[in-house]
């Protein structure tokens, strides 16, 4: 019967399965303001977050004490009895600042054994408003925690609310709760709502020093709707530097915990666009649709059963189910694979339903397919960069048009594959077409199972595959409905990493997704192969791909809505006795060329670079005025001296309202000890070797200080007596555009500060010598 189905239905069937991959992986209803009290309102949760996201809100700022005083009061309405924790924090990497954390707890009925449910409440310096990042995160605590305790439910396991702060600057709130607050020793699991964008489904990845079976286990009867997760994000997350508050709970207090995180319009991410109008709705209902069935599970579990040895492999499927198996899986399973296929070639060639010659020509299409496909998919994309240059301006990797680009380029490769194949009709016996294709897939799971394990369920497909397979060998037109419920698997665990990979690492990297796309593809051969039109379907797929070009040529310009960052900084350098402008941009626009003029100067390529995230360095340079900048106040006192060493205390004191110190020093001065207001800094592992910013060193900077009410910046150090002790100071402040005697235009509303950078900023440098 299911012969007598139009083939066309099965490639119906397979846009309907991907549709619904992406439909079913979040809420698409938004709970309003009058939702009954016992429930989590979405709504509720945003009116948090536009109280929150009026202004950027970053360490040492008036808003950032206006935040926390709202959360503080918050609290306080639930009849909970809140309290700031504060102190200076050194991380390893030798960020200093005073966070100010906000926590509360509810007793339960149990032994003291605690669930910390957290979020960071600042924003990122220093034009974002944080809506998203971390905005969000405190929206979703605070409603859930309202509604929580609306239920008015007896729990046994004691849960605290931990806001963090300074996590923007170096994750510092974190750890001063680990290292200095009384209750993290009672914590043994963590809940971290986070955000590195704007949108999108809401990724639940672990933070754990032992086994994942435990929390996979403990997550999956929390049951939440929307379970969006598997153990290849887990893996690559693992091997990323983008590290949480919950990194330096597992880190430094063996802490497990979940992290819930949405990254999707990445464009938005520490941006000034980071703000309640571009927060979607969804996602922040996604937030709340973990934390809600987590928090109930875990008020009772057993916290102390969170941690195993066990590694599993997991992923969720649409419509909320969770799947898992043990990692001892893996090579039994991989080894049953290459048994039944080299199986069913035997069986092939003994019902002559296989034929060498036929395999080797299906050389061709699967080769050119996915070789083509790749190298034509990257090299467009240089090609593109080269003729949109403005691309280059956003500093996350990802355009305001990058969706457009993401589905042409899937286009793409679905036009290259279909005409590949179209070419090879001629081979009667289809079978033959989709022996090269299982066979790399068994070669790239093979190399999973050795190089990245929590891909190692890439083989669940396969088999799928080898059932199709077995099909083909047996059917000379097998039902196409059939052969496309059983690519149903393929569709619902590879097509979400189409547009994972470039909304996550990048548009740099959309080739990877090409290259999926041609590998999905070949594993829904049984279906495509038998359809007599892929000439037609190829021709629809390069029509397509060149509208969505075209769409996204249209949207390549800058708006109001879509702005273009920029960027501006005034560096007097003592030293020089100079005044400059610099910037990090690539192309000069209205507003720069008032300093830059229509062809800038670059700047010179060495020199010290200040903090950013991705290194970037300053690109222009031109004369500026020369304004009065008070100096800050340098004091120099030798406190010791023994045979071989001399010790010094350095006092670095603002003489003008300052946001941000920095030091460096040339990378051979390894001092004996270094105290920053009487903090020291932990040792860091850099591959196999220890190293220690201050003592053991690997970079130039010594030290970044983010200050809070122009607090006095001392220094203890001792220094080998052969050393003389000589810095080169960067005092900066985020008042560049507030400044009267530069007397700086607005930006036009098409443009925004370039986010990642040390930007409208004036910035005072001198190198200091002990006397």
């Amino acid at each position: 019967m299911l012969k007598n189905i139009p083939r066309i239905f099965s490639l119906l069937l397979i846009c309907v399965a991907v549709w619904f991959s992406f439909y079913s992986s979040q809420p698409v209803s938004i709970e309003a303001l009058d939702a009954p009290e016992t429930t989590f309102s979405t709504q509720r949760a945003f009116t948090h977050v536009e109280a929150i996201a009026q202004k950027p809100h970053y360490v040492g700022t008036q808003a950032h004490s206006q935040v926390r005083n709202y959360i503080v009061a918050q609290l306080q309405e639930m009849g909970l009895q809140p309290q700031t924790h504060e102190d200076y924090s050194l991380t390893k990497n030798g960020t200093l600042v005073r966070p100010q954390n906000i926590l509360a707890r509810l007793a339960g009925s149990g032994d003291g054994e605690a669930l910390v449910i957290m979020t960071h409440y600042d924003s990122n310096p220093h034009s974002s408003y944080g809506a998203s990042d971390a905005g969000s995160g405190v929206g979703a605590i605070l409603e859930g925690i309202r509604a929580f305790l609306a239920k008015n439910e007896t729990h046994k396991n004691d849960i605290i609310i931990l806001f963090t702060d300074a996590e923007e600057l170096g994750l510092n709130g974190a750890e001063l709760f680990i290292k200095d607050h009384p209750w993290a020793g009672d914590v043994k699991l963590a809940l971290n709502f986070e955000a590195r964008g704007s949108g999108g489904d809401s990724f639940m990845f672990l933070e754990t020093n032992s086994g994942n079976a435990a929390l996979i286990d403990g997550f999956k009867k929390a049951n939440p709707r929307f379970p969006v997760t598997n153990s290849l994000v887990y893996s690559v997350y693992k091997m990323l530097p983008n590290d949480t508050d919950l990194t330096v709970l597992r880190e430094q207090g063996d802490i497990p915990g979940y992290n819930f995180a949405f990254i999707d319009d990445h464009f938005d991410y520490h941006a000034a666009t980071d703000i309640p109008k571009n927060l979607d709705k969804e996602s922040l209902a996604h937030q709340g649709s973990y934390l809600m069935p987590l928090l109930d599970y875990f008020k009772d579990a057993p916290l102390s059963k969170v941690k195993s040895d066990e590694e599993v492999l997991f992923f969720n499927l649409p419509g909320g189910e969770i799947i898992s198996y043990p990692f001892s899986w893996i090579f039994p399973l991989l080894i049953l694979a290459f048994i039944v296929f080299i199986g069913l070639v035997i069986y092939g060639f003994n019902q002559n339903k296989l034929q060498g010659s036929s395999i080797v020509k299906s050389l061709v299409p699967f080769s050119l397919s996915l070789i083509f496909a790749g190298l034509l998919s990257f090299f467009l994309w240089k090609l593109i960069l080269y003729s949109y240059p403005e691309y280059s301006e956003m500093e996350q990797g990802f355009t305001y048009n990058g969706y457009y680009y993401i589905a042409a380029f899937v286009f793409l490769a679905l036009f290259i594959s279909f005409f590949a194949y179209h070419r090879f009709r001629h081979i009667k016996l289809k079978a033959n077409l989709y022996v090269i294709p299982l066979f790399f897939w068994l070669l790239l799971c093979t190399l999973l199972a050795f190089v990245l394990k929590g891909a190692a369920y890439f083989i669940i497909p396969v088999y799928f595959g080898l059932l199709q397979f077995f099909v083909m060998l047996r059917q000379k037109n097998p039902a196409s409905l059939l052969m496309a419920f059983l690519s149903l698997p393929a569709i619902f665990i590879l097509t979400p990493f189409i547009k994972m990979f470039p909304v996550a690492l990048g548009l740099k990297i959309l080739f990877v997704s090409v290259l999926l796309s041609v590998l999905l593809f070949q594993l829904l051969l049984p279906v495509f192969v038998y359809l007599k039109s892929n000439k037609t379907i190829a021709v629809i797929c390069f029509l397509i791909f060149n509208i969505l070009l075209i769409t996204a040529h249209f949207k390549a310009d800058f708006t109001s809505e879509h702005p273009k960052p920029n960027s501006l900084v005034y560096l007097a350098d003592a030293d020089k006795e100079t005044t400059n402008w610099y910037s990090y941009d690539k192309m000069p626009d209205e507003w720069t060329k008032e300093y830059f003029g229509e062809e800038p100067l670059n700047a010179p390529p060495k020199g010290n670079t200040l903090s950013s995230k991705y290194g970037t360095r300053f690109t222009w340079k031109a004369d500026a005025p020369k304004i009065d900048l008070p100096e800050p106040g340098i004091v120099w006192e030798k406190t010791d001296s023994t045979e071989s060493t001399n010790s010094y205390l350095l006092k670095i004191a603002a003489n003008r309202e300052v946001d941000r110190i920095e030091l460096f020093a040339d990378r051979t001065m390894d001092f004996d000890n270094f105290k920053l207001n009487n903090k020291t800094a932990d040792s860091v592992y850099l591959g196999q070797n220890k190293f220690h910013i201050h003592t053991h060193r690997w970079q130039e900077r010594l030290l970044t200080y983010h200050v809070s009410s122009n607090d006095t910046l001392r220094i203890a150090f001792s220094l080998k007596k052969d050393k003389v002790p000589e810095f080169t100071l960067y005092e900066s402040s985020y008042k560049l555009l507030e400044n009267e005697e530069l007397n700086i235009a607005p930006r036009p509303k098409n443009m925004i500060p370039r986010p990642f950078v040390l930007n409208d900023a004036i910035i005072f440098k001198k190198t200091i010598t002990a006397p």
